[in-house]
């Protein structure tokens, strides 16, 4: 029988003609052009991950520093000396943001398929942990704001209540906090489920 072999940019095909003419596909070896190493669809997750903990970090964020702040404006109008004592929710709420940022730079960074494998355990270590991050930023930002908002405007009627105000502002934000720790642990998981 006489053998061709037809080579391509993805596949090498190699054809038996038998007496009859007849072309029969024998073997097919499909070689990657990259130097990808790992799962292919794994960085989709990690990237995904990384999005994650920053939207939802920053969209709670927004959320708290809108609400404190329509809290602030209204009040500033009857008492304008009390604005920079109460700004202190709308700080608060921006360290939210970061906190997200934090984790989607270690992840981003874990991301590097060319000088370590990366296989499905790390892209869902990795999406775990910017959910983990996100979504507690998320709850965290709404509790500020709401707290934030209806705490300047008692305090500027009551100069009594700002301790409480901070302290239950404090207790919001250490909800976050938990979110980073934990984000910061699940993305160190990432990377050991082969010894390589």
């Amino acid at each position: 029988s006489e053998k061709k072999n037809f080579s391509g940019n993805k596949a090498t095909i190699n054809y038996v003609y038998l007496g009859s003419k007849t072309p029969r596909l024998r073997s097919t070896k499909f070689t990657m052009s990259s130097t990808f190493s790992g799962d292919e669809t794994a960085p989709f997750f990690g990237f995904l991950g990384a999005a994650a903990a920053l939207v939802f970090s920053c969209m709670g964020a927004a959320y708290g520093t809108a609400k404190s702040g329509v809290g602030v404006a209204s009040m500033g109008v009857m008492r304008p000396e009390l604005v920079m004592k109460s700004i202190v929710p709308v700080v608060m709420a921006g360290v939210l943001g970061i906190y997200g940022l934090i984790i989607a730079v270690i992840i981003s960074t874990g991301i590097n398929p060319k000088a370590k494998s990366y296989y499905l355990f790390d892209g869902y270590a990795h999406l775990s942990s910017g959910l983990a991050c996100g979504l507690a930023g998320l709850s965290a930002g709404m509790a500020i704001g709401i707290v934030g908002d209806a705490g300047v405007r008692a305090n500027a009627q009551q100069p009594k209540l700002f301790v409480g105000m901070i302290l239950i502002l404090i207790f919001a934000e250490a909800l976050a906090l938990y979110g980073l720790i934990v984000g910061i642990i699940l993305s160190s998981r990432a990377g050991q489920s082969r010894a390589e």
